[in-house]
């Protein structure tokens, strides 16, 4: 069978009981992805780091795809979660690339005045994949060579 679009395990988490994510009901847009492992994201200060959170899944598509990682709509409100980036992109050529095996992860911040904890196995957010479209004569060649913000190198 021809492999379309999908997820798969990341490379380190094969033995990490990961579930594949699933779309709750028949016209949901977004796959509803799970945390990899137990993960604390404390409340936010001035100046601190998203805290990264795993999921153990990696992503392949069509050349004119890419995967739109969104925030759950009750995050904000019931953990004061918020996503660092307000959206994630992963590319085509994210998935397999040699620092990570593709593995894309939720970035958060924790509004709330407490430490939120994040169970493995817990709803994080949604994936879903999209169309783009190039404009005319674009002619981008380069070629990924990393992870997570390599496309800048």
């Amino acid at each position: 069978m021809e492999k379309i679009r999908g997820f798969e395990v990341a490379k380190g988490f094969e033995n990490e009981g990961i579930n594949m994510p699933i779309r709750k009901t028949k016209y949901s847009a977004g796959y509803d992805i799970e945390a990899a492992e137990d993960t604390k994201v404390p409340s936010f200060k001035k100046g601190m780091a998203p805290t990264l959170i795993k999921t153990g899944l990696k992503a392949y598509m069509q050349d004119d795809e890419y995967l739109m990682l969104c925030n759950r709509s009750s995050n904000p409100k019931k953990k004061g979660l918020v996503m660092a980036n307000s959206v994630g992109i992963i590319d085509k050529d994210y998935y397999g690339n040699p620092d990570n095996d593709g593995h894309f992860m939720f970035a958060f911040f924790n509004m709330k005045d407490e430490d939120i904890f994040i169970k493995k196995g817990e709803a994080i957010g949604q994936a879903i994949f999209q169309k783009y479209l190039v404009v005319d004569e674009d002619n981008a060649q380069g070629n990924r060579v990393g992870g997570f913000g390599s496309t800048t190198k």
